[in-house]
């Protein structure tokens, strides 16, 4: 027995170190370990998400590799090709994305979907701690993830904040021309990423599948991996889904250690189901053919008829009984086609994770308006979301960006609001180039965006939960005056009422620490919002800076750190100099660290920020236990 309690070590290190490589042309007999949502088709398709939205789902080989020949060692040369497919609810809207991982476990726990792809949350994210290396596939721009756009591939150290991106696509070996590829497009496309542990080089390179392997990398970046990566890894692919969903396939992989990785034999890989490639199916070609012979005498009769038609189908809309009692609230497409000269690029204000944004002027008006384009969720009603849009319509308040109506058209919501000829706040905090604001301006703008708040916990009809304050939803009207707006995420319940519990939304480094566990949305969590935003605008930074020291990535801590050493004021924005009323600046950095207290209970009421804010009432001292 003790024989066997002495060799039993040795024997599981030496099949460890064995097992340097492994090719699945399909995934039939693969020893993967899944969960989430993460499924096995029986012909060997390999399926990482599906219909459901704000899920993820995590596929790992279920035997860890050897990386480092050494604890202190440095990592060996590695390579991986895979081939994937994403198919999308909307065809111009993913959800979210993909990433070939190496992790130290293959049970990624108390991970979140969307933008985190399923591999950290909002209090690990930017973790050194996490020893997570990534290549991330990302179909959503998302800015506070500093995305480049939404089609995109990124290097990821411990952090959903690519270290380096690049919008997907090859450079050609024929012409030297750069190719765009489609993340979204439902055809396979086959990816290389290959490590030198010697020259500590990665390369990703990816192409649409059946071509050769392009010369260039489409990502080409020094790294050293030996602090990320530890002596075993797993390998594998998380995935996760958001507003909208993307069925995120893989239909063969091959991995090697210090090696050539081998080549998938693509006659052997498994189909993408048949809906999903119907369109290109052979077969299903022929077939259209033949009908499209026999009937090309009604074709050509209808052509006429047709051609008529295509000015009228292009501003075709939906419409249903129930939006009569709406239609003072709504807008004809044609309308909003013309305010912005066919949705043109040149009248294109800004683009986030839920759409696009337009400056237009409608049509024998002078009336200048931002439109908005968005895929509505299908899993909500599309009757309670234009319900609940309209009712935040009604809204009245000098500090809130008025919605003026909507507009449904296939696939899309179209909102209108008033235009901000002075844009968004956080263009004045953090772009270089742009004028800075004066502590006076700041201190003005926080108040109104109180008022606003306030107003909406309190004041309406109903409470209004915003679920998204931060400095880029606060627009500047023409007298910069804050206005909080971007009522995408906004949820409604009775005075009085139970909160509703939701999927998780918001912005990572505004989220209150609480929802992670009870998906309840209150006013508490948009106090907490409130308080992140008082710190950036007083201190000119964003929530999370993961490219800065450990200690001061985070705002809420470094502030907090400052105020424990007594030294609070000198967090301000540089940029104020000695601009400042020392006064009202050290009362909104402690009101920010007050409201943004990890407990909900500790946090003020808007009502009690207000008065604070107005010198009606003294703050607290000591302001944390």
């Amino acid at each position: 027995m003790l024989l066997k309690i002495l060799i039993w070590p040795f024997l599981l290190n030496l099949a460890l170190s064995t097992i340097s490589d492994f090719t699945y042309n399909g995934f039939k007999g693969a020893n993967l370990s899944l969960d989430g949502m993460a499924t096995l088709n029986s012909d060997g398709l390999l399926r990482l998400t599906n219909i459901s939205k704000h899920e993820q789902g995590h596929a790992f080989s279920t035997i860890p590799l050897q990386f480092k020949r050494s604890p202190m060692g440095t990592v060996i040369s590695f390579s991986t090709v895979f081939v994937f497919s994403i198919v999308p609810e909307y065809p111009m809207f993913g959800g979210h994305g993909f990433a070939f991982v190496l992790s130290p476990s293959m049970h990624l726990f108390q991970t979140l979907p969307i933008y985190y792809l399923g591999l950290f949350n909002s209090s690990n994210n930017g973790n050194s701690s996490n020893h997570i290396f990534a290549v991330e596939f990302d179909t959503i721009k998302d800015l506070e993830m500093a995305d480049i756009d939404d089609n995109h591939v990124g290097i990821d150290i411990n952090s959903v904040i690519s270290n380096k991106s690049a919008s997907a696509g090859f450079t050609s070996d024929d012409d030297g021309q750069f190719k765009k590829v489609k993340l979204l497009s439902d055809e396979p496309i086959q990816v290389w990423i290959e490590y030198d542990g010697l020259n500590m080089q990665l390369n990703v390179t990816l192409s649409s599948l059946g071509k050769p392997k392009p010369k260039i990398p489409l990502l080409s970046s020094t790294i050293n991996l030996s602090s990320i990566i530890l002596d075993h890894m797993y390998v594998g692919f998380s995935a996760s889904t958001g507003m909208a969903y993307s069925y995120h396939y893989i239909l063969g992989w091959s991995f090697m250690m210090n090696g050539k990785v081998p080549e998938l034999d693509i006659s052997s890989l498994p189909r993408l189901p048949r809906a999903m490639t119907s369109s290109k199916d052979k077969t299903g070609t022929i077939l259209m053919w033949l009908l499209l012979s026999l009937s090309v005498l009604v074709l050509m009769a209808a052509a006429g008829a047709r051609m008529i038609m295509v000015r009228k189908n292009r501003f075709s809309e939906l419409r249903e009984d129930w939006e009569l009692d709406f239609e003072l609230h709504r807008f004809s497409y044609k309308q909003l086609y013309n305010a912005t000269g066919g949705f043109k690029d040149e009248f294109l204000l800004g683009v986030g994770g839920f759409g696009r944004v337009y400056r237009g002027v409608l049509p024998g008006t002078e009336v200048e308006v931002a439109i908005k384009r968005v895929c509505h969720e299908s899993r909500q009603g599309v009757g309670e979301f234009v319900a609940e849009i309209v009712s935040l319509g009604q809204l009245q308040h000098r500090n809130l960006v008025p919605l003026l109506g909507y507009c449904r058209s296939e696939g899309e919501l179209i909102l209108v609001y008033e235009y901000m000829p002075n844009r968004s706040l956080d263009k004045y905090l953090f772009s270089e180039g742009e004028s800075t604001l004066g502590w006076s301006q700041r201190f003005w703008i926080i108040k109104g965006v109180a008022s606003g708040l306030l107003y909406l916990h309190e004041d309406c009809e109903r409470v209004v939960i915003h679920r998204d304050v931060k400095a880029s939803n606060v627009l500047l009207d023409g007298d910069m005056n804050g206005r909080l707006g971007d009522f995408g995420l906004a949820r409604l319940y009775d005075h009085g009422g139970v909160p509703l519990t939701t999927h998780l939304a918001g912005t990572v480094g505004y989220l209150a620490p609480e929802l992670s566990r009870t998906y309840r949305v209150t006013t508490n969590s948009d106090v907490f919002a409130f308080g992140v935003f008082l710190l950036e605008v007083a201190c000119g930074r964003r929530p999370i800076e993961p490219e800065k020291a450990e200690d001061l990535q985070v705002l809420i801590d470094w502030v907090l750190a400052n105020w424990r050493k007594g030294t609070i004021k000198e967090t301000r924005d540089e940029r104020l100099g000695e601009e400042y009323v020392a006064e009202e600046l050290e009362l909104v950095l402690k009101l920010g660290l007050l409201c943004s207290h990890p407990l909900p209970t500790a946090r003020p009421s808007m009502r009690r920020v207000i008065q604070l804010l107005h010198g009606d009432i003294l703050l607290p001292d000591p302001l944390l236990n």
